[in-house]
């Protein structure tokens, strides 16, 4: 009789990623980079499949057993990059996180600069690849405040998909909100979020965002979190993602 427990090989970086070290694609390009080591021999490949018996050290260090996935809600201020380390020596997001979240915690995308609201993070490297790839499908909104008239014809364009500078952009869902004088307030959806995309897409449009909020990912919402506070999301919300 077969046994049906005997573990199945996975892709080493797909087992870095679950432990909440980094992402997969990092994790790659840590074996790339030699850091990586298995069963004591440094790793060439990130085609390298492994078992749960198999030892990974990075750096030197064991890489840590996986703990149970979880998610938490963050409220980005304005002025804070999103990285662990910036080279120009800015706040990042990861120094002013609340206490009591885990050593290993990634941030789901991004948010630029001076762009605010929710940010996911999780331990789960694997979670949060999921949450970010475009095949997921995952809408994000956001409340956006422009300065300026838009070109009304273009505006319309956003449901089917606009191209600008050469760039593809999908198809964005969007209503007007309050306006005051020459700010007008949008609430804008879309399921890609690549680079400044909404930024440049206002430009475009002939006006200028002066406020970014995102306030929902997927079925996560920022509510009325406070400013730089996290709040954990119960395992129930997000265990169909894993």
């Amino acid at each position: 009789m077969v046994n049906q427990h005997v573990p199945k090989p996975e892709r080493i970086a797909k087992i870095i990623a679950r432990a909440g070290v980094c992402s997969r694609r990092e994790a790659e390009r840590w074996i790339q980079e030699g850091r990586v080591s298995l069963n004591g021999t440094v790793l060439e490949t990130p085609a390298t499949t492994v078992l749960p018996t198999d030892k990974i050290d990075i750096d030197g260090k064991t890489l840590p057993q996986q703990e149970p996935t979880r998610l938490w809600a963050f409220h980005k201020p304005r002025g804070i990059v999103t990285t662990h380390d910036d080279p120009e020596g800015r706040e990042t997001l990861f120094d002013i996180l609340p206490r009591g979240l885990p050593k290993h915690i990634i941030s789901v995308g991004r948010l630029d600069l001076m762009s605010e609201g929710l940010i996911l993070l999780t331990n789960n490297g694997e979670l949060a690849r999921k949450l970010e790839h475009p095949s997921s499908h995952i809408p994000r909104t956001y409340h956006v405040r422009v300065y300026g008239e838009m070109d009304s014809k273009e505006l319309k364009k956003l449901a089917m998909g606009i191209s600008v500078n050469g760039v593809d952009y999908g198809p964005i869902q969007w209503k007007f909100g309050p306006k005051k004088g020459l700010n007008q307030w949008i609430e804008m959806t879309l399921h890609e979020g690549k680079n400044r995309e909404i930024r440049k897409i206002v430009d475009h449009l002939g006006a200028r965002v002066n406020r970014l909020v995102r306030v929902s990912y997927g079925p996560f919402e920022l509510g009325n979190l406070d400013i730089a506070e996290a709040e954990e999301i119960p395992a129930k919300k997000f265990k169909h993602l894993l």
